[in-house]
């Protein structure tokens, strides 16, 4: 009875370990459904050359855009009592009292509104 011990015992070690690989490789089929494959591109340099060609025509409109606004706001003219009158009130500095003024078209009320909002 001995042999017949042992051959079960090492038919129940070996279902253990087949159980404990089982439950292995589960968690390897459940990991490889929720990991994204990429398939990997070469990249080419005119690739990147237009990439970067597209960043600087960007950024080229985004400074023409900010220039123009900044030239339209330059024609509304302000009285320099509002501008004091911002800057000791609200304790900012001049740059910043007359950019305002000048956004809000040099109505001291709404640009007073505008830097307490």
């Amino acid at each position: 009875m001995s042999q017949v011990e042992e051959v079960n015992g090492t038919d129940e070690v070996q279902d253990k370990k087949q159980k404990k690989a089982a439950r292995h490789d589960g968690g390897v089929a459940d990991l490889e459904r929720v990991t994204d494959y990429a398939e990997e591109k070469e990249i080419h340099s005119a690739d990147i050359s237009n990439a970067i060609n597209m960043f600087g025509d960007k950024r080229s409109k985004e400074d023409e855009e900010r220039m123009a606004k900044e030239r339209e706001l330059q024609k509304v003219q302000i009285k320099k009592e509002d501008v004091e009158l911002i800057i000791n009130e609200m304790q900012i500095s001049r740059t910043n009292a007359e950019k305002t003024l000048r956004e809000h078209r040099g109505d001291v009320v709404a640009a007073l509104e505008a830097l307490t909002n």
